[in-house]
């Protein structure tokens, strides 16, 4: 049995832990709030943004747009990933959850770009031999759309010259306090099985209430969605971070929760055992003294 003096010593070194993550609990409580707010009042916004474009496109037929048009050399594929994580760790499995989306997806290393938005993130891909692209770790500070637009630029950029051929979104979804869902989704170039299902709705919707007029561009459909579907990619991120910033929040939250109350279970074990090893102290000189009377006597 461990002494007196190291139980009492390990008991309140655990107390000041325990300290701290209510404390980082409470911080985050506060914050999931106000980002919880954020994340459920533009999440309908960028849900329309993407339903509108692919109505768009599947009204408008075959298109030559690189940003629509996948290329097809025959070659692999290479992919870009717009990694969204935490600058902070002691979020539970929030963003070793992220990095496994990716690690352990279909991208190789040598035909993946990484875009990090994260110090986490940034971390353990260039740990894992990914090639990583920029730096964007400050936006999740405070993620503001003029940041989305940065993001989207660079990436679009990448898309433009070649060095990558397809673009994707790795976040997590904010459900509830309880629940974050990590999320992978193709951005670009748009997937054409997105238009053809959005293609055969629109038939359905015309079979039910008559035909629908033609999409007409003003100007020319190629500028029209060049201008379009980058505000298109622009607003999916934003709302990646908004939601992931959420997502994070109550990650950690849930993190520190569990962490406070295993916490003060070994608080309660070891004021047991220390509560034992007194009673043993103290019955051990009580036995001493009674065997020194005796022999004296």
């Amino acid at each position: 049995m461990a002494s007196m003096r190291d139980i009492k010593r390990r008991k309140e070194s655990i107390q000041s832990t325990s300290q701290i993550t209510k404390a980082m609990k409470l911080v985050s409580t506060v914050k999931l709030q106000k980002a919880k707010g954020r994340a459920e009042e533009t999440k309908p916004y960028f849900e329309k943004m993407y339903h509108t474009v692919s109505g768009m496109l599947a009204k408008s037929g075959g298109t030559e747009n690189p940003y629509v048009t996948a290329k097809s050399d025959g070659g692999p594929k290479k992919k870009g990933v717009i990694l969204i994580t935490s600058n902070r760790g002691l979020a539970g499995g929030y963003n070793s959850n992220m990095i496994k989306l990716v690690t352990q997806g279909d991208f190789d290393r040598e035909n993946t770009i990484i875009f990090p938005v994260g110090r986490k993130g940034l971390e353990a891909m260039k740990r894992q031999g990914y090639t990583c692209s920029g730096d964007f770790s400050e936006v999740m500070n405070n993620p503001l759309f003029g940041d989305a637009v940065s993001i989207g630029k660079t990436v679009t950029g990448a898309l433009e010259n070649g060095e990558i051929d397809e673009v994707y979104l790795a976040y997590t979804v904010f459900k509830n306090t309880v629940t974050q869902i990590p999320t992978l989704i193709k951005i670009l170039p748009f997937s054409e099985e997105d238009i053809e299902e959005e293609q055969t709705e629109k038939e359905a919707s015309e079979e039910k209430k008559g035909p629908v007029a033609l999409m007409n561009y003003e100007p020319e459909e190629e500028e029209t969605l060049g201008y379009i579907i980058p505000l298109y990619v622009n607003s999916l991120i934003f709302g990646a971070l908004v939601e992931a910033v959420a997502s994070e929040n109550g990650a950690r939250m849930q993190a520190m929760d569990s962490a406070t109350s295993n916490a003060e279970e070994m608080i309660d074990t070891l004021g047991l055992q220390y509560n034992r090893a007194r009673q043993a102290a103290i019955t051990q000189e009580l036995t001493e003294i009674v065997a020194g009377a005796s022999a004296i006597s």
